[in-house]
């Protein structure tokens, strides 16, 4: 009988362990839980906080309950103390009597997710510590920003990528007075080039919304009157009842420190069958990780990164049972592809900006076009604009974006496949997309952008 050992239950542990008992019905599966609750969909908490959810609890798609149904043995609320990666054994407390248990396994899973990033800031754990700067990860957090928004009249911010973007335009939605602050000169910046960034931010300010941008954090303390936060940064102060942390996410591995391969920032090294390795590189078959703790491959640069999203997390998790027995179905990366919706404005995006595939050392091409997304003769059309990324010296595409008021969502999913196909920008331009007047144009904008790439 094998035992499986299942550290962490989020999307990656969730997936893995349905994977396995179902590859394998007759396993010994161990899923080891901090929280009471798995699954959570924590991209939904900045549309909780803007009452844009039917039911909160609708937000977990999975339960213990369910696992234990497929044949899972949960440890909910048991802290695993220590992992023996190589005499295959692990310490774990249960939250709730104290108890302390040694567990053996035969393989092992690791999918202990990510942690909220708190750089070491002046004033930062102290204010996190007394509830007056808050974190949005998981179920708890969200509870306490729920309850929290409730009475506020003005938050800050911290973070101007996906979840402080999205936290800010919400909280701006119930009437709470936002400053959203990055250190970057631009909103979404790592994920927009300016002619996104530019149209979000205007869209920010027309709504009422503060932005102190290229403003690096300096310190936290408790506000004069004792009732808020004052955060400080290079350039001013701003105080208000609350602030949020959105400063994104660090892999969560202390437990493996200095017993498996890891990139610097600490995630887990992992080849295409989600197998981790031992720090001098050797394969350990029996050691598989997957999600926010591990790696992907990132098919725009051909290399190893660190991507936290949902996305990765599920499609790597259903492969942990197809792969946990012997080397069987590859994992075949990510494209990063995501989407945002703040204000009026679709955004979307798949693989490199052209100011981070300059930065990643590509002779890399850009252009941007703006047409509407159906004929002028319909009654109504809207403006999409369309930018395209690509590597020079062969034309392969690198990546793209789209901005517009018209859902343009779908639009990432094309490109995105694109470039897993490792098409060039001649190859897209020539793409069988369709056109009927209620949807497209004749040349429909992932086209156009496209034919203008290769007309530079």
């Amino acid at each position: 009988m094998t035992t499986v050992a299942i550290v962490g239950c989020t999307h990656a542990g969730t997936f893995a362990a349905t994977s396995i008992l179902n590859n394998h019905p007759d396993w010994t599966v161990h899923v080891f839980e901090r929280n009471d609750s798995l699954s959570f969909l924590s991209c939904g908490i900045a549309l909780w906080v803007g009452n844009h959810v039917s039911d909160p609890n609708r937000m977990f798609y999975s339960s213990p309950e369910a696992l234990t149904e497929a044949g899972a043995t949960m440890h909910m609320q048991h802290d695993v103390l220590d992992v023996d990666v190589q005499g295959k054994t692990l310490h774990a407390k249960d939250m709730k009597t104290g108890e302390v248990t040694e567990y053996t396994f035969d393989k092992l899973v690791v999918t202990t997710g990510s942690a909220p990033v708190l750089p070491p800031i002046e004033g930062l754990h102290e204010a996190v510590e007394a509830g007056s700067v808050l974190l949005c990860k998981n179920w708890d957090n969200a509870l306490t920003i729920k309850e929290k928004v409730k009475d506020a009249k003005t938050a800050v911010v911290i973070g101007a990528g996906y979840i402080g973007a999205e936290l800010a335009e919400q909280l701006d939605s119930i009437e709470v007075k936002t400053t959203l602050i990055d250190a970057l000169p631009h909103v979404l910046e790592n994920n927009f080039d300016l002619a996104v960034s530019e149209a979000v931010e205007k869209a920010y300010t027309d709504n009422g919304v503060t932005l102190a941008l290229g403003q690096k954090v300096t310190a936290f303390r408790p506000a004069e009157d004792g009732k808020g936060i004052t955060v400080v940064t290079e350039k001013g102060e701003y105080t208000a009842d609350l602030a949020i942390m959105g400063a994104g996410f660090r892999p969560r591995t202390d437990l493996f420190r200095d017993q498996l391969q890891t990139i610097d920032n600490g995630a887990i090294v992992i080849d295409k069958y989600m197998r981790a390795s031992a720090p001098d590189g050797t394969v350990l078959s029996d050691v598989l990780a997957a999600g926010d703790s591990a790696t992907v491959h990132y098919n725009p640069t051909d290399v190893a990164d660190y991507i936290p999203l949902a996305t990765n997390a599920v499609r790597q998790g259903l492969l942990i049972g197809e792969n946990i027995v012997e080397p069987t179905h590859e994992y075949l990366g990510t494209q990063a592809t995501s989407a945002v919706q703040l204000f009026d404005l679709t955004m979307c995006a798949t693989g490199l900006t052209h100011a981070s595939a300059v930065k990643r050392g590509f002779d890399a091409g850009t252009v941007t076009i703006t047409q509407d997304y159906r004929p002028d003769f319909m009654l109504t059309t809207t403006p999409v604009t369309a930018t395209l990324v690509w590597d020079k010296s062969n034309g392969r595409i690198l990546g793209a974006q789209f901005l517009s008021k018209h859902d343009v969502s779908l639009a990432a999913n094309v490109v995105s496949v694109a470039i897993q196909g490792k098409f060039t920008i001649a190859d897209l331009a020539g793409a069988d997309l369709l056109f009927q007047p209620n949807f497209s144009q004749p040349i429909n904008f992932i086209g156009a952008v496209a034919i203008a790439a290769t007309q530079q």
